[in-house]
């Protein structure tokens, strides 16, 4: 039995869901996100909550069931009030070079700079030189864009030198032993 699909999911005001068929289109302040649900999953609407359904209780069915619920609430939340990821650069000479709304070019110790486009949907904000911080509505695509910057240069054990999520711990390892 899904716990997460069982719960059902509250559409604050100045949210409007739209569910043709498979579609599902959810619109709100901050823009409009659609997705196809997958399977034999449906959506049932009352008064402002949205109940989450699987038609048999086969393994597919039981787990498609929760992810389903899982996908439009990020959808809700999303549009309602977006989603944030945020990453630091450390290392001595690893910044930001440049930056716009749209694009990013980053110094990280390479022969040249790195330079970083935006896909639709999401933007970049840079409050300090090495603090970056991925911004838009579609919570996996920001996921994504945040990751793929991660991975120019993830943090290395020894000095701890790279891109990190802030809130990720690096495990530390010891140098070579001097004599």
């Amino acid at each position: 039995m899904s716990r997460v699909g069982n719960s059902p999911i509250t559409v604050p005001s100045g949210v409007e869901i739209d569910v043709d068929g498979r579609r599902v289109v959810v619109t709100g302040a901050k823009g409009t996100l659609s997705r196809d649900l997958p399977g034999e999953i449906t959506l049932r609407a009352d008064d402002g909550i949205l109940h989450v359904e699987r038609p048999d209780d086969t393994a597919q069915s039981r787990s498609l069931h929760g992810l389903t619920r899982s996908l439009v609430q990020n959808m809700v939340t999303g549009v309602t009030e977006g989603f944030t990821k945020e990453l630091r650069i450390q290392g001595v000479g690893y910044r930001v070079a440049e930056s716009t709304p749209t694009s990013l070019e980053l110094s990280l110790g390479f022969s040249h700079t790195v330079k970083i486009a935006a896909p639709e949907g999401v933007e970049f904000e840079v409050p300090q030189r090495t603090q970056i911080l991925v911004k838009g509505i579609d919570k996996q695509l920001v996921g994504q864009v945040a990751a793929d910057i991660r991975k120019w240069r993830p943090p290395e054990p020894y000095k701890g030198k790279g891109i990190r999520y802030v809130d990720e711990r690096v495990k530390r390892k010891a140098g070579k032993a001097a004599k």
